[in-house]
């Protein structure tokens, strides 16, 4: 009597959102087994906990756009969405259901202690949703079903996560906007290259000369005097190596870690921004040495 007392109360306590809608935490202790829960999440990252599953989840992604000002449009083109499950994954699988077809992101068997981040792209008329299916257990262990969430669209100024095109060098226009409303922008040189086959990423030690910005402390004083020392990632297909010289290094924040947008050499920066200054064509202020 007393452990079904404590699973009614847990089953009452859980199943709420965070008070933005980013985030919802919840029992399958208060659902039954064949079941659809249907969740809308409405911002560009939060995270989702679903603990002992029982049933099925489906959850709508639909992040706000930023209001319209005047005859503008900021109806994304497309949306791109990443996904990084909890190292202790457990109870569930995960589907993206498109257009009413099932593809298998996620199987509880893969769920690993370093999870690795799934992507995918959808157009604003595409119907799209994330399905979580309880799998069968045989006793009643805790098992969670969690994982954490991004959303990008192209409504925002910084380029899309690090899926299709992150290896290309950016093009003038790019690199002068990437300094304009990157995450981050440090000039400094690499320091070390060290490539994870298992996450399929490279991880660049940058000694950092100057930091012109970052929205969180990234980069932190290292050993030289005036040097601040930080890692960015990059995917391992990308065949970044080390190599001598001072580059401005630009990106953005991917769950908590800092990821490469454009990295040119600081002295073809300098080139390229005094030739859009000159023509008053550099789209914010940045100081040149």
């Amino acid at each position: 009597a007393l452990w079904a007392l404590c699973l009614a109360g847990l089953a009452a306590a859980l199943g709420s959102f965070s008070a933005d809608q980013c985030s919802w935490r919840g029992s399958g202790l208060s659902q039954e087994a064949g079941s659809v829960e249907q969740l809308t999440l409405r911002c560009a990252e939060g995270s989702l906990e679903w603990l002992y599953p029982t049933g099925a989840l489906r959850l709508r992604l639909a992040p706000r756009s930023p209001p319209a000002t005047g005859a503008e449009d900021h109806s994304p083109r497309h949306v791109t969405a990443c996904l990084k499950p909890a190292g202790t994954f457990r109870g569930a699988q995960l589907y993206l259901e498109r257009d009413g077809e099932l593809e298998l992101l996620l199987p509880e068997a893969e769920a690993a202690p370093r999870p690795r981040v799934r992507c995918f792209t959808w157009l604003p008329r595409d119907k799209v949703a994330l399905f979580l299916q309880a799998t069968p257990q045989r006793d009643i262990s805790r098992r969670i079903a969690a994982f954490r969430y991004e959303l990008r669209g192209d409504w925002l100024t910084h380029p899309a996560l690090p899926t299709e095109g992150a290896c290309r060098p950016c093009n003038d226009t790019e690199l002068l906007m990437a300094i304009c409303t990157s995450d981050f922008v440090v000039r400094g040189s690499i320091r070390s290259v060290s490539n994870d086959a298992e996450l399929q990423e490279s991880v660049i030690g940058v000694s950092a000369v100057r930091v012109h910005r970052q929205k969180f402390p990234l980069f932190q004083a290292g050993g030289r005097p005036g040097w601040a020392a930080g890692s960015i990632r990059t995917p391992l297909r990308c065949g970044v190596r080390p190599g001598p010289g001072t580059f401005l290094f630009t990106g953005w924040l991917h769950f908590g870690e800092a990821w490469l947008s454009c990295a040119p050499r600081y002295k073809d920066f300098q080139r390229i921004y005094e030739g859009a200054r000159r023509q008053r064509q550099n789209p914010c202020e940045f100081p040149v040495d």
